[in-house]
């Protein structure tokens, strides 16, 4: 008996354990109704259900793929979408074509450094930002077709350095600057408006230079101008057109120059030079020439304004000419004993107290106005009466 019952007890084990997954599986669908619409594999999850966001989808069961495809699901890439897909950092390809994408925000995808392929095509991006791409170490196909692109700088490629293949047509590029160490097996650029001008030189230098494949050769053509319609990005003849360009543009640079030569000629002749300690005469430094030319310039100006102001001001010139030296008198002791001796015979009036007598004496002296400019000396006249 027992050994007829051992199997039967496994079946039933076995049983019961199928039908548990079976409602684990169930209850996984009810709560997160998405997943009925994404195929889902052991390292590849497809979910194309219109209407829906990142936000819906069960993160948590997908954290350990490879391949994940959100087509035409409400994907912008802000900030929740790109911290959502933070946590797939195994991921290699990603599908992110046919969502609401706008702009491509510097690190959008920096968490992913195991990406080899981004698809981001079929969106409505307009302005790629310069470090949208860094971190992405691995990524060798990139695909930004079927978009809105109108100016692109070849640095944001520059973190790329396992690219092989850029797919960037019907876009609305006119032109796309590229650097000569950019390194493509293929490039894809038909469908763009190229303008096939000077601008666009550099690009058809790389692919000529380069070994690089343009898909669709033959289409991929000039929109711009009318005389070179139709004819291909990489053989249109644009490189005569800007010699002629730059050979203007060397005329320009030529009188330019030349007339930085009068100019300089002119500093020369008007900058006297300093003589050096060898007799040799040593240029002013250029810092100091118009220092020196300023100073010269101010002498002139202040000497002219001395000038005219003499000219137009001689009030006060005539009163310094004018001015006469005159000679201080010497008092000779004789001639003032002689002179008191004289005053004293004639007193005007005394006044007598207890204290004594104090004599008060006043003399008058003319003085005769003189038209010679000379000063009467009355002492010289009444010294010269008496030996007379």
């Amino acid at each position: 008996m027992c050994v007829h019952m051992l199997p039967l007890r496994s079946n039933r084990q076995a049983l019961i354990m199928k039908l548990s997954w079976l409602m684990i599986w169930a209850g996984t669908l009810f709560l997160n109704p998405v997943t009925a619409d994404c195929n889902i594999t052991a390292q590849a999850v497809t979910c194309e259900e219109p209407g829906k966001s990142l936000s819906h989808l069960p993160i948590n069961l997908f954290q350990n793929v490879t391949k994940l495809s959100l087509k035409n699901i409400i994907i912008t890439l802000n900030n929740s979408d790109k911290e959502i897909l933070r946590s797939f950092f195994n991921l290699t390809e990603l599908y992110l074509n046919e969502n609401m994408i706008a702009v491509l925000y510097n690190n959008s995808f920096c968490y992913l450094t195991k990406l080899s392929i981004l698809d981001i095509s079929n969106n409505h991006i307009s302005t790629v930002h310069k470090a949208a791409f860094e971190g992405l170490n691995q990524l060798s196909v990139l695909n930004l077709s079927y978009n809105m692109i109108s100016q692109l700088d070849s640095n944001v490629f520059t973190s790329l350095k396992s690219l092989t293949v850029l797919n960037l047509q019907y876009n609305v590029l006119e032109y796309f600057n590229i650097k000569p160490s950019f390194k493509l097996i293929k490039i894809v650029l038909v469908g763009n408006p190229w303008t096939c001008s000077c601008d666009l030189l550099d690009l058809q230098i790389w692919l000529t230079a380069s070994s690089v494949i343009l898909e669709n050769e033959n289409t991929t053509t000039c929109v711009f101008p009318a005389t070179m319609e139709k004819l291909s990005i990489k053989t249109a003849p644009i490189q005569g057109d800007c010699k002629i360009e730059k050979a203007s543009l060397g005329n320009t640079v030529t009188s330019t120059s030349a007339i930085k030569a009068k100019r300089s000629a002119l500093l020369t002749v008007l900058t006297p030079n300093i003589t050096g300690n060898n007799g040799t005469h040593a240029d002013l430094p250029p810092g100091k020439s118009w220092t020196f030319l300023a100073g010269v310039l101010g002498f002139v100006l202040g000497t002219t304004l001395l000038i005219f102001t003499a000219v137009k001001c001689p009030t006060w010139y005539h009163y310094l000419i004018s001015y006469s030296h005159r000679r201080l008198e010497e008092n000779d002791p004789e001639m003032f004993e002689q002179e008191f001796s004289a005053d004293m015979t004639s007193p005007i009036g005394s006044t007598t107290n207890n204290e004594g007598t104090i004599v008060i004496f006043e003399k008058n002296h003319e003085f005769a106005p003189v038209e010679d400019g000379f000063i009467e000396d009355k002492y010289i006249d009444s010294y010269v009466t008496e030996e007379s």
